[in-house]
């Protein structure tokens, strides 16, 4: 995790920047009309119905759509809501002590995002034609999300108490978040899938605005909101004029309230909603050409298969080891260290605007022939934050004061940041535009979803082996009792019955950051230059030979 879990997702698939291209594409999905996807009639296209004698129709632009529109935020929305969960789930197991093995087998829940191109195909190809293509998978996956909700509001205090005897119940909060997150994915797919047909050809590009504002609502209400809502300190402290021991919210509460969401804006987009080939004013909307299932997977296979793409998914994948710690762990150790998580999380708040304007200035740099340029010059800068962070950390128990952290602090925090965040969009803006570059445009959906899967599972594995080693990297000493040591929970157990205290003598965060930040210039000297050379490849070498 950076420093909170709500700025960007863990899930390996980040809030979805408004990248400025011109067909609209997402970090994870080609919302776009690709030439597999036609419009009935060349009439359409020239602003004329062929069914109404020549004759020009008037053209509603946005406002014949906004029934539509609003319908695919409202989704967009709802998927952000077990993102934001999950995302503040981390940080509520880290005020409970729990060990960062703990955290790395917790990392998993956000595997999903960027493996759903594994079953996207299945969501693609198999439906029930009467109930429609997309609801056939948007209303079920919906469904159980809601039901896996109300499941976890009676259950979650339970699994997430701390006894004396035991921590929280790790492996279920991860099995059940799993599933939500797995559910929120398939659910992705199908809106994604829906909003192409949805709305007309000249709206579609709408499509993106929803995925990356909602997705972004969302996840700000599932984490942020949340988490300052549950906080007791903070709701004291500024919402409530007689303090009280617990939030005005809890974690139960807000589950149950989003899974009655779930259950009730479904049935009425099963029952009200139709998927039809027709819009607003008698308007044909884009229509969709099926692909086999093993037609599918053959395509992506052929695509790895190329050298230059293979290449480039080696490096894809190994590119974000250098920031895996500061990334993964920093949020939890600030935590640690006494930072509230509901200041961490409010950080997300004055971030959206820099997020927001980042995309559009990087994109004037990232538009010519050598948008990877701009990743390679960013490289060594995100490195260097990296180890800034490192230094914050350590900094940070000698500042806490009796009423918390001083405004100075948290403005520094909020700087350390925003730098990161130039870093980070610089490299992932020169990134989508790389692939929006080389990707075949006879097959752009499934080139381009690939890319980005690979990209968002090249951050994945490194975060979780970060949490991982965090662990057995840190030396621990018994002071106060002779003769015991800490290095296990049995061993730390027994320093503690003894007497004794179990004291850090070196955290595995900070050799990490150090060993992290040397593999990743490493990367940067050998491999970094070989990244740059890909952009001198001829555009055969990127082309997809089909059927060879």
């Amino acid at each position: 995790m950076e420093l909170s879990d709500s700025v960007t997702h863990k899930n390996g698939r980040q809030r979805k920047p408004v990248v400025p291209q011109g067909d609209m594409r997402d970090g994870d999905r080609v919302l776009n009309t690709t030439p597999d996807m036609e419009v009935e009639g060349e009439a359409l296209h020239q602003g004329y119905d062929a069914e109404d004698n020549g004759h020009p129709r008037v053209q509603p632009g946005i406002r014949g759509e906004l029934g539509n529109v609003s319908l695919l935020f409202f989704l967009y929305v709802l998927q952000g809501i077990p993102l934001g969960l999950a995302g503040s789930i981390p940080l509520i197991l880290q005020s409970k002590n729990v060990s960062y093995k703990d955290q790395a087998f917790f990392s998993f829940v956000f595997w999903p995002f960027s493996l759903k191109l594994l079953w996207a195909p299945l969501v693609d190809a198999l439906y029930l034609s009467r109930f429609g293509r997309r609801k056939s998978w948007l209303v079920p996956t919906q469904y159980l999300l809601g039901l896996f909700m109300l499941y976890l509001s009676v259950t979650v205090d339970t699994l997430l108490k701390s006894d004396e005897g035991r921590g929280p119940d790790v492996v279920t909060l991860t099995a059940v978040f799993f599933i939500l997150a797995f559910l929120a994915a398939t659910q992705d797919i199908a809106v994604d899938g829906w909003a192409l047909t949805m709305l007309s050809r000249e709206n579609v590009g709408y499509a993106s605005t929803c995925n990356s504002v909602g997705q972004t609502a969302g996840y700000f209400l599932g984490n942020v909101l949340f988490l300052a809502l549950e906080s007791a300190d903070f709701c004291n402290k500024y919402l409530r004029a007689e303090p009280k021991e617990t939030g005005i919210v809890t974690l139960s509460d807000f589950l149950f309230f989003w899974g009655v969401v779930f259950l009730v804006s479904t049935t009425l987009v099963a029952v009200m909603k139709k998927e039809n080939a027709r819009g607003q004013h008698g308007r044909k909307k884009v229509r969709e050409e099926t692909q086999s299932v093993m037609e599918t997977y053959k395509l992506l296979l052929s695509i790895v298969k190329m050298p230059a793409v293979f290449t480039f998914c080696g490096l894809l994948l190994t590119a974000k080891i250098g920031f895996s710690a500061a990334d993964a762990v920093t949020g939890l150790k600030l935590v640690e260290a006494g930072v509230p998580k509901e200041q961490l999380a409010l950080l997300a708040v004055p971030m959206v605007p820099l997020q927001v304007l980042l995309p559009l200035i990087i994109s004037k740099y990232t538009a010519g022939p050598r948008p990877l340029d701009i990743f390679y010059k960013a490289f060594p800068f995100r490195l260097l934050i990296g180890l800034g962070y490192a230094v914050l950390v350590w900094w940070t128990p000698s500042l806490k004061q009796e009423g918390g952290f001083p405004l100075y602090y948290y403005t520094i925090v909020l700087f350390s940041y925003a730098l990161h965040q130039v870093a980070l969009y610089s490299m992932y803006v020169a990134c989508m535009a790389f692939h929006a570059k080389v990707s075949d445009p006879v097959i752009g959906g499934t080139y381009m979803t690939l890319l980005n899967t690979v990209t968002n599972l090249g951050g994945n594995w490194p975060s979780t082996l970060a949490l991982w080693m965090v662990d057995p990297l840190t030396s621990k000493e018994c002071q106060g009792a002779a003769g015991q040591s800490c290095g296990s929970s049995e061993e730390a157990g027994l320093c503690v019955k003894e007497g004794g205290v179990c004291v850090t003598s070196l955290d595995g965060y900070y050799v990490e950051s150090v060993v992290c930040v040397l593999i990743g210039l490493t990367w940067w000297v050998w491999l970094g230059k070989r990244m740059r050379r890909l952009q001198d490849q001829s555009p055969a070498a990127w082309r997809c030979r089909i059927g060879q």
